[in-house]
């Protein structure tokens, strides 16, 4: 794992806002691919958006799972889990990809999702993707 993330992953879990935005460059670029909506530039706004986090999510805390570097680019598998000021649980998983530059991060794609409330099936979202139920393999039990 790089430093940086090993950093930004402490910074979080010690609620140090101030740690985590040292991190970001000034002029960082982040996208949600499955949520284009979502894009946003400048490390005033991951401070903005790491500020409501911590304050609606008290217990927050992080985990890697792993990280691999590339060259300039660092891919971690995370989990972030808490409770909502509201009491309800909070509890995302995904995959980030961060652009360091000069010791900074410079750009991310996020792909983290909350899970799902209660399970749906394969069969289920295959269906809700495409409007057909998927064959069911011959010797599968169901």
């Amino acid at each position: 794992m790089s430093q940086v993330i090993q950093r930004l992953l402490a910074a979080v879990n010690d609620h140090d806002l101030e740690a985590a935005a040292a991190l970001f460059h000034e002029s960082y670029k982040s996208v949600q691919p499955a949520h284009p909506g979502r894009a946003f530039v400048g490390r005033a706004q991951m401070h903005a958006n790491w500020a409501a986090m911590f304050a609606g999510i008290p217990d927050f805390h992080a985990e890697v799972l792993r990280s691999v570097d590339d060259a300039n680019t660092t891919w971690s598998e995370w989990t972030w889990a808490g409770t909502r000021t509201d009491g309800q649980p909070f509890d995302m998983r995904g995959v980030t990809i961060f652009e360091i530059e000069d010791g900074l991060i410079a750009g991310g794609s996020l792909y983290m999702e909350e899970l799902e409330g209660e399970a749906v099936g394969i069969a289920e979202t295959v269906e809700k993707l495409t409007g057909r139920l998927p064959d069911q393999p011959s010797g599968s039990a169901d």
